[in-house]
């Protein structure tokens, strides 16, 4: 295992979304196609690919949790942009934070903070 490389989110609609995310992460694709729209977010990939089956409902098994510096600041921000609260940020131990928030199609976006976490090559 190489570690993560690719979060993907499904979408109905890929050009409100590709516009959303765009603000969200504050960064434009470097890859935009109808079937596929590809950011890199410090040098991970974030992916929308357009729903076969659009709903709103979907299942939270899985989350991908995008760190950051300030996790309340971030939470409040997507808010703001038209996410959706899922979980409120709270520590889960130590300086450990984490959050979520649904996306304005459904999808799980994980936010934590953890300023112990270090990349190893």
């Amino acid at each position: 295992m190489l570690g993560l490389r690719t979060t993907i989110y499904k979408v109905s609609d890929i050009q409100k979304a590709t516009e959303w995310y765009a603000n969200a992460f504050e960064t434009n694709p470097y890859y935009n196609e109808p079937y596929y729209v590809g950011f890199n977010i410090k040098g991970y990939e974030l992916g929308l690919q357009p729903e076969d089956n659009p709903t709103f409902d979907k299942v939270e098994s899985v989350v991908s949790y995008w760190g950051v510096e300030n996790i309340q600041s971030t939470f409040d921000r997507l808010i703001e942009l038209g996410a959706t609260e899922n979980e409120k940020p709270y520590s889960v131990g130590g300086d450990l934070m984490t959050a979520t928030v649904k996306d304005p199609f459904g999808n799980v976006i994980g936010l934590i903070y953890n300023p112990h976490f270090q990349l190893k090559d």
